[in-house]
């Protein structure tokens, strides 16, 4: 399947559109169906029986009777869980995420940001990933957690294997991917680190993330060890990952529209809508998966119990049908709308923060370096769920 070729990470759009205009994908072998027109994948992330729990599918069903194990790494994070255990997880969680704490940070966050851009400015030359896009996010989660950000070189490379293991590969070829032992590895290193970590927290508690979710273990709300290891797990990685992708990829859309770059930086006020319409445009995560946990029916395709929905958010957000000039970064379009922090019950936890933190990197830069220009072409990392660059170099 061309979607899972990395020959077309650069630009999958092309790809999408193709898929898109064929309507719903069925592969009823593998009890798949793989959704790509907007109102579709809405329906999806709507409809009350949409699961995320992956144990719940047919074929993952298959493999469990056969023996496999399908879960090495133990315990998931409460993204791939359904009530009544996302609820009680995402509760306990949402506390560190809720406006007021997260508006909170905007004076470090400030403070971070000016300090990367002056460590660049007199080079006059700007990698976006390495010196903006991923430090600030990972300086910023691990403040959040209480991950000592001096270990960051060490989990840096197990999150980005780990990464990988969102992309659906098994569920569309059947098959293991061939790093599927790294990925152990990885899993098995980072969750080692964090019962170290929540070990030396219990001892010395802190006021971060993990000290807050030990004292709700030990206050006795049901919160076990290996919950608190995914959480955090899942936090550190989909924290960081997520909003890498998206501060990099607005200010590519902007670079390649120069008037765009320009705007923003005589009016710091269009940083809202820069930001949501580069979640339409080109999102950090291009899909999403859901289990039907019932029969259900979605546009008019009906799907059985068990069958897996694959949403092709990214082609979604450029169905013709659901907008005008889909396929132009546009952050002046009337009521710019997508579904890249998701919706329903796992709507994304970390939206008020990724928000926050690509507005005051976009003004930062704009506004420090209105002359910026691309200073060559973006290399794209191999996944395909949370796409994103490896480097994109700028010219100050």
């Amino acid at each position: 399947m061309q979607l899972l070729d990395p020959s077309n990470r650069a630009d999958p759009y092309p790809v999408y559109e193709r898929i898109r205009e064929s309507g719903p994908l069925l592969l009823p072998e593998a009890h798949l169906a793989v959704f790509s027109r907007f109102r579709d994948c809405d329906d999806v992330l709507r409809h009350p029986d949409s699961a995320s729990d992956g144990t719940k599918s047919t074929m993952v069903q298959r493999r469990m009777a056969e023996g496999e194990v399908v879960r090495p790494l133990g315990t998931p994070g409460f993204l791939f869980l359904d009530p009544p255990d996302h609820t009680r997880l995402r509760r306990l969680v949402s506390k560190a995420f809720v406006p007021k704490v997260v508006k909170a940070l905007e004076p470090d966050i400030t403070a971070m940001v000016d300090d990367m851009l002056d460590r660049v400015a007199d080079a006059g030359r700007l990698d976006v990933i390495s010196d903006l896009a991923y430090p600030l996010p990972v300086a910023v989660i691990c403040r959040l957690l209480g991950v000592p950000l001096e270990d960051e070189p060490k989990f840096s490379r197990a999150s980005a294997v780990l990464a990988q293991a969102l992309d659906p590969f098994i569920t569309v070829t059947g098959e293991m991917p061939d790093n599927v032992d790294e990925r152990l590895q990885a899993g098995d290193w980072l969750r080692g680190y964090l019962r170290e970590l929540i070990d030396l927290r219990r001892s010395a508690p802190r006021d971060d993330l993990i000290s807050g979710l030990i004292a709700a273990e030990e206050a006795g709300d049901q919160l076990t060890e290996d919950e608190i290891v995914a959480t955090c797990n899942l936090l550190l990685i989909a924290g960081h990952e997520t909003t890498v992708n998206l501060i990099a990829n607005a200010m590519l859309a902007m670079l390649r529209q120069p008037g765009q770059w320009t705007a923003l930086a005589n009016d710091p006020s269009r940083v809202a809508a820069v930001v949501e319409e580069t979640m339409r445009h080109d999102p950090p995560v291009q899909l999403a998966m859901r289990i039907a946990g019932e029969d259900l029916t979605i546009g008019s395709t009906r799907l059985a119990k068990g069958d897996t929905m694959m949403m092709l958010l990214a082609a979604a957000h450029r169905d013709p049908e659901a907008f005008d000039r889909p396929d132009v970064f546009d952050p002046d379009r009337d009521g710019i709308r997508h579904l890249g922090f998701g919706k329903g019950p796992h709507f994304c936890l970390g939206a008020p923060l990724a928000r926050l933190e690509a507005s005051v990197a976009l003004r930062a830069v704009t506004a420090r370096f209105p002359g910026a220009t691309i200073g060559g072409e973006p290399v794209y990392k191999p996944n395909l769920t949370l796409r994103g660059m490896e480097s994109l170099p700028v010219t100050l």
